[in-house]
């Protein structure tokens, strides 16, 4: 976020307040054993119905925090810092953009001079929508040459990343056109966004319907601001935060500070977050959102210590979150989610063998679109004489295993016939499937009878 003593874009004139809001608030599986004759099922429950309307996906702050440790490393590699006409923040552009390259996205880099120095916007388009209506949500990505800017604007970058991310690796179809955008030289007087928007044709300006701004989403004393230009936009995050029963302020600390103003002064509508710079939390705020009374939400603002360790990652991850709500109620869309209680199940027998290698059952599942559900129901039916031998795990389409039960010498009990409850929520819905089952223990031999996925 740009210092209120740097240079600043003339701003509209506009009431400025402080409020607290209330605390309130088709498919197939194909089943094949190696060795085997497939045996084809067909989905069961809900699969023949219309998708629901599409959710918005839970943006896990270890995500968010992945790139930002991306970030600190280019900085550590580059005298320390991000900022505007090093080579660090050229360093970061070229990750975020390798990222969206790989993601489907295609991706724009923009250039222009300021302070003597050339500099880069990077944008980032979603294909599909309506191009007509653009939906938009932005980050600046550079630091000030005092440190790496990892909250300062390291956050809002990398969560506006992630969302972005989310929006490919989910297959979400939204209806308006989705665009991102990362700014260069925010901290010299917004010069980035202002270039683009001033190079942006007026026919091109008039079809964004909403440009949403996120500039510290990470303080590590966090406050929750809700930028108030807009009152659908604000309202659109107020209401999105009290029905999580987080209270908000409006925020006015920002005013004309951050990339939003550029796109605001073209008449474009905007939104946004924001979680506290170098102004003290008082004591009121400390009793709605908990954290240090009289300490400043980011004592590390612009400064060297604006490190990895400046971040909270609560507020990174909840405010990541709301940035994906935002992009997916503006811009509507098909469902990420599977529909609620389709089913794809094996009823092939594989044999377990005594104190042997483990052994696996595979279900290949097709036609469902986006990410498993976060509470994946895994059901299984193994006949074993000795149920305290088994450990039995869930393999995603990624390969990622999910432990569902573990071996015991205190579970003299035979047979396992249970459903497990896996956060699968990282993997595609589509893809195979397997439950991995040995026998670690002798004297005892059991058969995987069959399992089910329901998502």
């Amino acid at each position: 976020m740009l210092d209120v003593q740097g240079p600043t874009l003339p701003t509209s004139p506009r009431r400025r307040r402080r409020s607290a809001t209330l605390l309130a608030c088709a498919a197939v599986a194909a089943v094949t054993l190696i060795g085997a004759s497939p045996v084809v099922a067909a989905p069961t429950g809900a699969a023949a119905t219309a998708a629901r309307a599409a959710d918005a996906p839970e943006i896990p702050a270890a995500n968010v925090k992945a790139h930002l440790n991306q970030l600190q490393s280019i900085a550590n590699a580059n005298g320390g810092n991000r900022a505007h006409g090093r080579a660090g923040y050229k360093a970061s552009l070229d990750y975020v953009k390798s990222k969206l390259d790989a993601a489907g996205y295609k991706t724009t880099v923009q250039q222009f001079t300021t302070s003597g120095a050339t500099g880069y916007n990077l944008v980032a388009d979603w294909p599909g929508g309506d191009a007509d209506h653009v939906v938009f949500a932005g980050a600046h990505l550079d630091s000030v040459n005092a440190g790496p800017g990892i909250n300062d604007n390291g956050s809002g970058s990398a969560g506006v990343l992630e969302v972005a991310l989310t929006v490919a690796k989910s297959g979400y179809k939204p209806d308006k056109h989705l665009r991102f955008g990362w700014w260069g030289a925010e901290e010299l007087g917004m010069r980035g966004s202002s270039y683009y928007v001033n190079q942006l044709p007026s026919t091109e300006r008039s079809k964004i319907d909403a440009y949403l701004n996120f500039d510290m989403i990470g303080s590590p004393n966090p406050g929750y601001f809700v930028y108030g230009y807009d009152a659908s936009l604000k309202s659109l995050f107020e209401d999105w935060f009290a029905a999580r029963q987080i209270a908000t302020e409006v925020d006015t600390e920002g005013d004309g500070r951050s990339d939003h103003a550029p796109f605001q002064q073209a008449g474009i509508r905007v939104g946004g977050l924001f979680s506290g710079a170098d102004y003290t939390k008082t004591a009121e705020q400390a009793r709605n959102w908990g954290g240090t009374a009289g300490k400043a939400f980011d004592s590390c603002y612009h400064r060297s210590c604006d490190t990895i360790a400046n971040i909270d990652d609560k507020a990174l991850g909840t405010n990541s979150t709301a940035i994906a709500g935002a992009v997916w109620k503006l811009s509507g869309g098909g469902s990420t989610n599977p529909p609620t209680g389709t089913s794809f199940e094996s009823k092939t027998p594989v044999a377990i063998p005594d104190n042997g290698p483990a052994v696996e059952s595979p279900i290949t599942v097709s036609g469902l679109t986006g990410n498993a559900p976060a509470a994946l129901k895994v059901s299984v039916d193994i006949t074993h004489t000795y149920r305290g031998d088994l450990t039995v795990d869930l393999v995603g389409p990624s390969g990622r295993t999910y432990r569902l039960k573990g071996s015991s010498a205190n579970d003299s009990a035979s047979d396992v016939v249970a459903t497990y409850t896996v956060d699968a929520s990282s993997e595609t819905a589509n893809g195979t499937w397997k439950l991995r089952v040995q026998d670690v223990a002798a004297q005892d031999t059991g058969t995987v009878n069959s399992w089910k996925l329901t998502f």
